[in-house]
């Protein structure tokens, strides 16, 4: 049913048990904008089935998706579903709210942000290559914001396509116990179908696009035993996290179907089971069986019930209930700008109601914001609502300050919800307008990608005046530049790229700084001791004040903290920016008259320039986690290679005649790397790279590294 056929008020009319907000996440190219694809027409949203590889894609809207066939940035839409096998369920139009993101890890951003939001996720796998890296990254994030999941492996007619053992990797990388919901029949190219164990249907699709809806049959001969094993595990799994169902299990006493899937969807709301269904997306298989299961399992916002947030002024724990009648609010977890509309704010509604043309409470800023419009995303086109409510994911136009992460309330009942935490950039290149009438356009073009994206960093060299811009990888970046040349019609030379590296200190250290200058009028005084520690890897800068009896009256104590950031930033090694140590400020003295504001910030920087010098000064490099896919023929050339690029090997697998090498390694000695593996292996092996850590630069490298900065 589409989502055309709901009127205004048909659509206000569904209940909230009746809303289900998911994300489709996963790795890069297993399948989840195809998986997305299939749903929007199984709802009848879309039409016509858009592929990627004809970079026809309805999700992949952007012109850079569709010429490299991946998801860059996250799209959101609206749809309807009416429960397809599942008898116990209520035939009425089920509405979700999806958010199809990318698999890559440059725009990992875009992955955390929707998770923030969602109620529960489609974790799709391929079942060629089992739990990948990056896999294991997007998992990671659903944990921490508590989002309940399905597992959707994807891609059984596919060659090294191996069922039990993606459900292994299941159970020992993602550390969760799989429910096993289904048994393909066969696989690769034989792959029928699959099995549903809990109703012991078999269900048969054919390789067609046109009769694309399963054929129900009774389950084959050579499967009954199978199955039956695996139901008796299932239903194990299932009673093991009901008490109920525990006594009737033991006691050999039959336990319906209903009771199954209510115990089994108590057991993924409290995250301790985990639904693993097949198919294969390009082939239109297993994906009507999903849809049920996200209805059948994944929460609404009923099963959420509430959210919690704290006092602006007073820090107090306040609690929202996730229905219209509540007091609003609404997380903002993405803006977007849109050639026609302008400035779009994607809104998560979790308690009241929002109107267009109200106004909404900014509690983050502090600031009051207009409502202009209202508007119902499918990707890149819109459909204009008068007004939404909780459990609702719309976007805004109107909003000036809002970003990222900010919360939106009534300004009667101000909250501020836990906002949004993202990775810092890892690589910089230099980027400079290539005329004068490119350097005012580029400047707000800038602007605007750093508010959408905020992995996204801009920053001037100051020694230069050159812009620096920095993100999550070369592509981040190679995106970026695109984008402005496009979209913004800015003309740009970019520098190579530069890995991001960061100083730290190895020791204690004391240091001092005296700011005096005596000149004809009022002089200037500062003057403080402090003391440096490292701390450890990713803990950043730590200020502690142990000044007592008023040796440095209060009001200079934030400049001195101002001064000694403003050096961090600097760095006194190679200039890049210090990070991971605490400085206490112990000690100084002040003149009645002469001692100011300024005084202070330059004592404090003199301070910290005495004391680093005397602390073991080291550089931080960021540190790669890679995992490459080659055919075994190749694996001696690439671990060679690897060994000559400081990486160091973590473990092999194989799987298939493919073997899987795990490795961590420098960003600075992988630049380019994707094109040399492919030379290297005639293209036939593929990698991928997420950020692991920092850590120390050997000695030798950095005297060079001091040098080249010069």
């Amino acid at each position: 049913m589409s989502i055309q056929s709901y009127s205004q008020l048909d659509r206000n009319k569904i209940p909230l048990d009746k809303i289900r907000n998911i994300g489709i996440i996963a790795h890069i190219d297993a399948g989840k904008t195809t998986t997305t694809e299939r749903i929007l027409f199984f709802t009848g949203k879309t039409y016509k089935m858009g592929e990627v590889h004809e970079g026809a894609a309805t999700m992949d809207w952007m012109a850079q998706e569709q010429e490299r066939g991946i998801t860059i940035v996250s799209a959101a839409t609206t749809t309807y579903w009416t429960p397809y096998f599942d008898v116990h369920l209520e035939k009425t139009a089920y509405r979700f709210n999806i958010i199809d993101t990318p698999g890559h890890v440059d725009f990992t951003a875009e992955v955390e942000r929707s998770l923030r939001v969602l109620d529960g996720g489609i974790t799709v796998l391929d079942a060629s290559e089992g739990v990948q890296s990056q896999s294991e990254t997007v998992w990671r994030q659903a944990d921490k914001y508590h989002v309940p999941r399905i597992c959707f492996v994807n891609k059984m007619d596919k060659l090294g396509a191996d069922f039990n053992a993606t459900v292994d990797d299941i159970r020992i990388k993602f550390g969760v116990k799989p429910a096993v919901m289904v048994l393909p029949m066969g696989a690769e190219h034989n792959f029928k179908g699959v099995i549903d164990l809990i109703t012991r249907k078999a269900l048969y699709w054919k390789d067609s696009a046109v009769e694309t809806e399963p054929e129900v049959k009774t389950i084959p001969a050579e499967y009954q035993a199978q199955v039956e094993t695996m139901r008796a595990e299932l239903v194990e799994a299932i009673a093991d996290t009901n008490d109920a169902l525990l006594e009737k299990f033991f006691a050999d006493e039959d336990i319906s179907v209903n009771e199954l899937k209510q115990a089994l969807r108590k057991a993924v709301i409290g995250y301790k089971l985990v639904p693993v269904y097949a198919g294969s997306s390009l082939k239109n298989t297993g994906v009507q069986p999903l849809l049920d299961a996200v209805v059948d399992y994944l929460p609404s916002p009923v099963d959420i019930k509430e959210i919690q947030g704290t006092h602006p002024k007073t820090g107090e724990v306040e609690v929202r209930q996730l229905v219209p009648e509540e007091k609003f609010s609404a997380l903002a977890f993405k803006i977007q700008t849109d050639p026609h509309v302008g400035k779009l704010t994607y809104c998560r509604i979790y308690s009241g109601v929002l109107k267009a043309g109200s106004y909404a409470y900014n509690s983050t800023r502090t600031q009051k914001e207009r409502v202009g419009r209202l508007l119902l995303m499918h990707a890149n086109q819109r459909e204009e609502i008068t007004e939404a409510q909780a459990g609702e994911i719309v976007a805004v136009v109107g909003l000036r300050s809002t970003k990222t992460g900010d919360t939106l309330c009534d300004d009667t009942a101000p909250i501020i919800l836990e906002g949004i935490t993202f990775a810092e950039p890892v690589i910089y290149l230099a980027i400079e307008p290539k005329t004068k009438s490119d350097q005012e356009k580029m400047g707000m073009a800038l602007s605007k990608l750093s508010d959408e994206d905020p992995t996204f960093a801009i920053k001037s060299n100051p020694d230069t005046g050159q812009t620096v811009i920095g993100g999550m990888g070369e592509l981040h970046l190679e995106i970026i530049v695109d984008r402005l040349k496009r979209e913004f019609s800015v003309d740009a030379n970019v520098g190579t790229p530069q890995v991001a590296y960061r100083e730290t200190i190895q020791k204690f250290a004391e240091g001092e700084g005296k700011y005096i200058k005596q000149t004809g009028g009022r002089g200037q005084y500062g003057h403080v001791v402090i003391t440096i520690e490292p701390l450890p890897r990713g803990s950043g800068y730590e200020f502690d004040n142990k000044i007592t009896g008023g040796t440095i009256p209060k009001e200079y104590i934030e400049p001195t903290n101002k001064g000694i950031k403003e050096a961090l930033e600097r760095g006194f090694l190679a200039g890049f920016p210090m990070s991971d140590m605490k400085v206490s400020l112990i000690d100084g003295s002040y003149h009645e008259v002469d001692s100011s504001e300024l005084s202070f910030k330059m004592a404090g920087s003199l301070a910290m320039r005495d004391a680093v010098h005397k602390a073991d000064m080291v550089l931080l490099e960021p540190i790669m986690k890679l995992e490459v896919s080659t055919p075994e023929a190749f694996m001696g050339d690439v671990i060679g290679d690897l060994g000559s690029r400081r990486a160091q090997i973590q473990g092999t697998n194989a799987r298939g005649n493919i073997t899987i090498i795990l490795a961590i390694a420098p960003l600075a000695e992988m630049q380019g790397y994707v094109t040399i593996l492919r030379s290297m292996t005639q293209g036939r092996a593929s990698s991928v790279m997420l950020p692991s850590h920092y850590d120390i630069v050997p000695r030798n490298i950095t005297q060079k590294i001091i040098e080249e900065r010069k």
